[in-house]
């Protein structure tokens, strides 16, 4: 596995958690680092704070494109894994601009078969191929 799709794994794992527990990000964001310190490399935890801090900085207009792009799911009622992928691919397509979106995506979709359910990954792919599409992140 690559050094960025582990950043993404461990990036959800964190925000799961923050989004499970309600808990302080920042404090939060410190002990998870603590516990996985040895997995957090030069090469990894560079991108995995990236996305935590982008995704809880941006976090209001993540959850809004989200929103507005999943016909018929409210956030709240996403599953939690869902959830937190698409926050983290849609962190990418609005702000990596470095990452071309089909990347993005991809990976998500992949993370998703991953830790999701049978049906996370066409349903995390039709939200954030509609939000590439409307907001025109190509």
């Amino acid at each position: 596995m690559g050094d960025r799709r582990f950043s993404r794994e461990l990036a959800l794992q964190a925000l799961f958690f923050f989004d499970v527990n309600k808990s302080d990000p920042d404090k939060g964001l410190e002990e998870f680092c603590a516990l996985r310190e040895d997995e957090l490399t030069d090469m990894v935890k560079p991108f995995f704070l990236d996305l935590v801090e982008g995704v809880l900085a941006a976090g209001d207009d993540i959850d809004g494109l989200l929103n507005k792009c999943s016909k018929n799911w409210k956030l709240s009622r996403m599953p939690v894994v869902d959830r937190n992928i698409m926050r983290i691919a849609t962190f990418e397509l609005m702000k990596r601009t470095d990452i071309p979106p089909s990347v993005s995506i991809n990976e998500a979709v992949e993370i998703g078969k991953k830790f999701g359910t049978r049906d996370s990954g066409p349903f995390i792919n039709g939200v954030l191929d509609k939000i590439r599409l409307l907001e025109g992140f190509e």
